[in-house]
């Protein structure tokens, strides 16, 4: 089906050109537009993010040097710089934020079933986690994070079972982690794994109400009195396993309920960690287990920032910033997508690093991720295909 199309092709078939358009429409991103399109705005960026280019003049750069293949992949004449920035600075960034949360519910649909986690869990399970993206403020006046430093930060829901996020807002960096809690709709039955910065009592009692569960790391200076033990498993760090109540005017009053809290010894690392949750039906090692998993939204940010050029942002307004944020996590949701649908074995990881290295190929991708096709290429990149190395 693919015979003759050119690897990047393939992967941006996979986005509905129909849908793509009614986006366009919606924010009228083409309007007074003669050439330059949102659907070739999105080529330009998406190439560039999956080529690692470092900058706009250096995508264009790289298109300019395959001017010949530009047309097949529908990009056209070559582009102008001044022609993309403006593009990113002018037309709303709510078109490709609308187009990640269109492709993120597409990436469930495929993903239904499928588990990451070595727990056999029929819940779902979410990581709730923020990062910050510095700014230079000479530059990025709007986002005023500290009086020298500028950031736009991050707040993501990831889902722990498939690593595809399934809630993301952005807020000026100066914001507390906690709040983006305020904007989670919580499904009953489903786990949010946090960090000990989210440990809000009136916040975490949201969550028990909704019928939710949380798992999150104590604070050192928690008031509480123990009701009664349960018995703990030594021989797997399990020190204790406690169902308490909160002592205190306002955190009793936050959070009236009993809560667990489980005494653990990291057997790898030796670290005591402190885990408060209001399940008391699964075993004390599988809260453990599932905080151990929390480490994927860090891939996933790790991911975002070092490999789709965030780092360096392309444009300075903060219309620009948020089109490229939006269209990396696009183009992040787009390997997922590419995963299933070429039934890839490889990690989304992988997968990216080998499309960056082959993305004027002319082979059907599913032949292109065959261990022969694959060898071939780590020979001929070696030095720019660095695998494994997160």
């Amino acid at each position: 089906m693919h015979e003759g199309s050119y690897v990047f092709s393939q992967i941006m078939s996979l986005v509905s050109h129909k849908q793509f358009q009614t986006l366009v429409n919606r924010y009228s991103g083409d309007y007074k537009v003669k050439d330059f399109s949102c659907w070739k705005q999105f080529l330009c960026m998406a190439f560039g993010q999956l080529t690692h280019r470092e900058s706009l003049s250096d995508t264009l750069l790289c298109l300019k040097a395959n001017a010949g293949k530009m047309y097949h992949l529908g990009i056209g004449e070559v582009v102008a710089k001044s022609t993309l920035t403006k593009a990113n600075e002018n037309r709303s960034y709510r078109i490709y934020q609308d187009l990640a949360m269109l492709l993120i519910n597409e990436a469930k649909q495929l993903y239904i079933g499928d588990s990451d986690l070595d727990i056999q869990l029929s819940n779902n399970v979410f990581a709730i986690d923020a990062t910050t993206i510095d700014l230079c403020l000479s530059t990025f006046h709007w986002a005023t994070f500290r009086s020298t430093k500028g950031g736009i930060k991050l707040h993501t829901q990831l889902d722990l079972k498939t690593s595809i996020p399934e809630f993301i807002l952005f807020s000026n960096a100066s914001v507390h982690d906690v709040n983006a809690l305020d904007f989670i709709s919580f499904e009953a039955n489903s786990f949010y794994v946090m960090d000990r910065g989210y440990v809000d009592y009136k916040r975490l009692y949201r969550i028990h109400v909704a019928g939710a569960f949380f798992i999150t790391r104590a604070k050192d200076n928690m008031d509480f009195r123990r009701l009664y033990s349960r018995k703990a498993d030594k021989s797997k760090g399990i020190l204790c396993d406690q169902t308490i109540m909160l002592n205190g005017h306002y955190a009793a009053k936050h959070y009236p309920e009993k809560m667990r809290r489980i005494k653990f010894c990291d057997m790898e690392t030796g670290k005591i960690l402190i885990f408060l949750s209001n399940n008391f039906h699964i075993d004390a090692t599988e809260v453990a287990q599932l905080y151990k998993h929390r480490w994927k939204i860090e891939l996933f940010f790790k991911w975002i920032k070092q490999h789709l050029k965030i780092k360096s942002f392309w444009g300075q307004s903060e219309n620009a910033v948020k089109t490229q944020i939006w269209i990396a996590i696009s183009v992040y949701v787009l390997v997922a997508i590419a995963k299933k649908q070429f039934m890839l074995k490889q990690s989304l990881y992988e997968i990216l690093q080998i499309l960056s290295i082959s993305i004027f190929e002319k082979i059907p991708i599913n032949q292109l991720f065959q261990p022969t096709q694959l060898q071939y290429f780590k020979e001929q990149n070696h030095n720019q295909l660095k695998l494994f190395d997160l």
